[in-house]
C-alpha cells in the first residue's frame, strides 16, 4: 500500500517537473517532448491510483516513442536562443536518471508482486519508463554530439549521427 502511494507521488512529481520544463522550453521543439512525458507520468499516476483503489484501468501504450522520434526527425541543428546548451544537457541527464530510478523501482515491485494483475501492471510501467529513458537518452546524445563537435571539430574522427 505504501509502495503504491510512493510510486503515485513519484509519478505526480515527474509530471510537475516535465510541465515546468515544457514551460521553460515553450519556444522550441523540446516543449512538445516535455508535455508528452508529463502526460504519460500523469497517466501512470492514475493507473497506480486505480490499482490502489482496486479499480480496473486500461494499460495502453501512449505511443510516446514514435511521437518523440517524429520531433527528432524534424530538428536539424539544435539552437536555443538565450540558453546555455550545457544546462539543457544537464536537464536531460538528470531526467534520464529519474526515469532509470523509476525503472529500478518498478523492477523491484515486479519481483515482489504475487498476483498476475500486479505483475502485468509493473511490466507495463517498466516498458513505459524505458521508452521515456530512450527519448531522454536520445536528446543527451544529440546535445552531447553537438557540444563535442563544436569544442573539438578539428580533432579526430567523429561517429556519425
Amino acid at each position: 500500500m505504501n509502495d503504491l502511494k510512493f510510486a503515485i507521488k513519484m509519478e505526480l512529481d515527474g509530471e510537475k517537473y516535465y510541465r515546468e520544463q515544457a514551460e521553460i522550453n515553450k519556444n522550441n521543439s523540446l516543449h512538445a517532448v516535455c508535455l508528452m512525458l508529463a502526460d504519460d507520468e500523469k497517466k501512470h499516476a492514475q493507473i497506480l491510483t486505480d490499482r490502489l483503489n482496486e479499480t480496473a484501468s486500461e494499460l495502453t501504450d501512449s505511443g510516446i516513442l514514435s511521437k518523440a522520434k517524429n520531433v527528432f526527425e524534424g530538428l536539424g541543428n539544435i539552437k536555443v536562443e538565450g540558453k546555455d546548451k550545457a544546462s539543457q544537457l544537464d536537464f536531460y541527464r538528470f531526467a534520464s536518471q529519474i526515469e532509470q530510478q523509476s525503472i529500478d523501482l518498478y523492477t523491484k515491485y515486479l519481483a515482489e508482486a504475487d498476483e498476475a494483475q500486479e505483475k502485468e501492471l509493473f511490466q507495463f510501467l517498466i516498458q513505459q519508463e524505458k521508452q521515456h529513458f530512450e527519448i531522454l537518452d536520445t536528446w543527451v546524445s544529440l546535445l552531447k554530439n553537438a557540444e563535442d563537435w563544436v569544442e573539438n571539430a578539428e580533432f579526430g574522427n567523429r561517429e556519425e549521427y
